[in-house]
C-alpha cells in the first residue's frame, strides 16, 4: 500500500510542528484523500467509521484556512453530541498547540458564560451541537457571517436523532462561499441529499469499516439467554481483568441497573445515558480515563465521542438495533495501535443479528463459553499467588507447626480467605430450557441459538463471559449504618450515581452497601460497616447531580416520602421477544 507521511503535506509549519509532537506520521487513508483536497478548497464527502482518524482528516486544513490575527469565527463543526463536540475540540485545540488560534466547543447541558466569553474574546473556531448553535445564534452571541470552513461529522447520527431542520437552518445562514465537509459512518438516501445540496463538486473518499476499524479488535459472541447476562457479565469482567471495559445497553434504565448490580459485586463501576448531568458526565468519563472507574455502562447516544485508551474491552450487553451501530461502539477498544476485545451476548432468539453483523463486517465472530465460577476462583488464587513473598518463612513455618494444624488445610483456609468467592447473583430460577445448559445447582454454563445443536465453541481459558441475572442490591437492616446525603429526585440522582461516588470517591467496596431511598431532596444510604474519616470528607464534598453530597450519619426522622419511580416510556422497554418465557414482570 502506498505511504503518505505527514510532512508530505503542504500544512503551514505550525501545524506540521503540532503533528510531529503528536507523533503522527504515515496518514490513513482517510487523511490521505481528504486533507489534500480541503487544502485546496475543494468539498470533501468522507465515509469512515470512528477511529480512522477523521478528527485530523478535516481539523488540520481547516485550522490551515484560519487567520489567527483575525478574531471572528472562521471555522464551525457540528456534532450529534456533547461528548463528540468534546472530544473533537480537544483534538483541534492539541493540532492548534503552535498557533494563536482559539478553539471553543459550545452544547447544552453546560453554563452559557464560558461560551458566551470565548465567543466574546474572538474564538476562531466553534465546535458544537447544533441545539446550541442555533441558540447561541438566535441571541446574537455567534456571528457565521465570515465562516469559511463548515465540517458536519458524524452526519448520519445527527439525522438520526432528529437534527436535520436545525442543520439546514445553519447551512443557510452561512457564506455560500466556504469549504464544506461532510463524514458519515453510513451513506442514506437523506445524507445523500444533504450533500447534494450543501456542498459544490465534493471529492468522495470511502474507508471500507473491516479495514479501519476492526483490525485491532478481536471479535467474540456468546449466546447468553436475558436472564443471565448480569452474571454473565460479571464473571467476564472478573476473568478477562481488561485495563478498563465499556459496556453498551440500549435504554438508560438499563444501563442503571446494570451498573448497580456490578457494583453490589464488587465492581467499580457507573452508568452514563442521555439524561445525565454534562458536569456529571464529563467527571465519569475522567473517572475512567485516570482509572478511578474500570466499567462504564452506557448507551449508544451516551457513549458517543468517548475517546479512553484504556479500554481494552467492550461488551454489548445488548445487541445494538442497527447493525452499523456495532462498529461504532467495537471502535471504542483497540484505538491508538493498541489491541482490544469485544464481545457480543445474543440471546437463543438472536442467530438472524449475528448473521447480519458478521456481513457488515466481513468477519466471522469467534464463539466463546462464558467462565464458571470455579474458573473465577481459579484466576483470582493465580492473582494472590503471583504477590505472596517467597523470602525467609522459618519462623513461621515453625509458628504453622506449633498450631498443630494441617499445613495444608490451614494454608487452604489462608487462601480461601484472601481469594473471597466467585459473584454470586441470586439465581434467576425456574428449569432448563431446551437451549441452556446449566450444571448441579443452576448455574449458566452455556446455551446455543433456538433450532441448532450444541454450539460451535471455541473454549479459550480465561476468555470467555458467563450467564445469570444479577442479585439485587443487598438490603441490610439490622446492625448497619445509614447515612443521609444532600442529592435527591428533584436533582435528578439516579442509584447508580450515588452507588458510583460511593464506590469512586469514597472507595467504599460495593458490597457494603446496602439500600438506598431518594426522597425529593435528600437521599438515605445503608453500609454494613462505618466508612473511614478520609471517606467521609471526600464524600461531603463530592458532587453527584451538580450537588455537593455532604455526606452524614442520618440522625432522622423524615417527613418526606421516598420517590417511586414511574413507569418507563414505551420507548425505553425492550422487545417483547428479548423477555424470557413466562415471566412476565418489568426488567427495563
Amino acid at each position: 500500500m502506498f505511504v503518505t507521511h505527514f510532512d508530505s503535506f503542504a500544512l503551514p509549519d505550525p501545524l506540521q510542528r503540532a503533528v510531529a509532537d503528536l507523533g503522527f506520521t504515515e496518514a490513513t487513508d482517510i487523511q490521505r484523500s481528504a486533507i489534500p483536497a480541503l487544502l485546496d478548497g475543494r468539498d470533501v464527502v468522507g465515509i469512515a467509521q470512528t477511529g480512522t482518524g477523521k478528527t485530523a482528516a478535516f481539523g488540520l486544513p481547516l485550522l490551515a484556512q484560519v487567520t489567527p490575527e483575525e478574531r471572528h469565527v472562521q471555522g464551525l463543526v457540528l456534532t450529534p453530541t456533547r461528548e463528540l463536540a468534546i472530544q473533537v475540540a480537544d483534538a483541534i485545540a492539541s493540532f492548534a498547540a503552535h498557533t494563536h488560534v482559539e478553539v471553543v466547543p459550545v452544547y447544552g447541558g453546560a453554563s452559557y458564560l464560558p461560551q458566551l466569553r470565548a465567543l466574546k474574546h474572538g474564538a476562531q473556531v466553534v465546535v458544537g451541537t447544533p441545539g446550541r448553535v442555533m441558540d447561541l445564534m438566535e441571541r446574537g452571541a455567534l456571528d457565521l457571517s465570515q465562516l469559511r470552513v463548515f465540517v458536519l461529522d458524524e452526519a448520519d447520527e445527527m439525522l438520526r436523532m432528529g437534527f436535520a431542520e436545525d442543520v439546514e437552518t445553519i447551512a443557510a445562514s452561512i457564506p455560500t462561499e466556504r469549504i464544506t465537509a461532510l463524514f458519515s459512518a453510513t451513506m442514506p438516501d437523506p445524507i445523500a441529499r444533504v450533500a447534494a445540496t450543501h456542498l459544490r463538486d465534493p471529492l468522495r473518499v470511502e474507508v471500507t469499516p473491516a479495514a479501519s476499524t476492526v483490525e485491532n479488535t478481536e471479535q467474540l459472541y456468546a449466546v447468553v439467554p436475558f436472564r443471565f447476562k448480569v452474571e454473565a457479565l460479571a464473571r467476564v469482567l472478573s476473568v478477562w481483568r481488561e485495563e478498563a471495559a465499556l459496556v453498551f445497553v440500549r435504554t438508560r434504565s438499563t444501563a442503571e441497573e446494570v451498573a448497580v448490580a456490578l457494583a453490589t459485586l464488587g465492581v467499580r463501576a457507573s452508568s452514563i445515558s442521555g439524561d445525565v448531568a454534562q458536569a456529571e458526565r464529563e467527571k465519569l468519563i475522567e473517572r475512567l480515563r485516570q482509572g478511578a472507574l474500570d466499567v462504564l455502562v452506557a448507551t449508544d447516544v451516551a457513549a458517543r465521542g468517548l475517546d479512553v485508551e484504556r479500554i481494552g474491552l467492550v461488551v454489548n450487553y445488548d445487541v445494538p438495533r442497527e447493525a452499523e451501530a456495532y462498529v461504532h461502539r467495537i471502535g471504542r477498544t483497540g484505538r491508538a495501535g493498541r489491541k482490544g476485545r469485544a464481545l457480543t451476548f445474543f440471546t437463543p432468539k438472536e442467530h438472524d443479528r449475528l448473521r447480519t453483523i458478521e456481513r457488515l463486517t466481513h468477519t466471522q465472530l469467534t464463539e466463546v463459553t462464558v467462565p464458571t465460577p470455579d474458573d473465577v476462583v481459579a484466576h483470582r488464587v493465580q492473582r494472590v499467588l503471583a504477590t505472596l513473598p517467597m523470602g525467609d518463612l522459618a519462623s513461621f513455618r515453625d509458628a504453622v507447626l506449633a498450631t498443630g494444624a494441617d499445613p495444608v488445610d490451614l494454608a487452604a483456609a489462608l487462601l480461601a480467605r484472601a481469594v473471597g468467592t466467585a459473584p454470586q447473583p441470586v439465581s434467576p430460577g425456574g428449569r432448563a430450557r431446551r437451549e441452556e445448559h446449566l450444571d448441579e445447582h443452576g448455574n449458566f454454563i452455556s446455551a446455543h441459538f433456538e433450532g441448532r445443536g450444541d454450539p460451535r465453541v471455541s473454549r479459550v481459558e480465561g476468555k470467555a463471559p458467563r450467564a445469570g441475572r444479577g442479585r439485587e442490591p443487598r438490603e441490610f437492616t439490622r446492625g448497619t449504618l445509614r447515612y443521609r446525603i444532600e442529592v435527591g429526585h428533584r436533582d435528578g440522582v439516579k442509584p447508580g450515581a450515588i452507588v458510583g461516588a460511593l464506590t469512586g470517591d469514597g472507595r467504599i467496596d460495593g458490597r457494603a452497601i446496602g439500600r438506598i431511598d431518594i426522597y425529593p431532596s435528600f437521599s438515605l444510604v445503608e453500609l454494613e460497616s462505618e466508612p473511614s474519616d478520609d471517606a467521609i470528607r471526600r464524600l461531603q464534598k463530592s458532587r453527584v447531580a451538580g450537588r455537593a453530597l455532604r455526606m452524614a450519619p442520618d440522625l432522622g426522622p423524615r417527613t418526606e416520602r421516598p420517590h417511586r419511580p414511574e413507569r418507563s416510556h414505551r420507548a425505553d422497554r425492550p422487545y417483547r421477544g428479548e423477555r424470557p418465557r413466562g415471566d412476565r414482570r418489568r426488567f427495563d
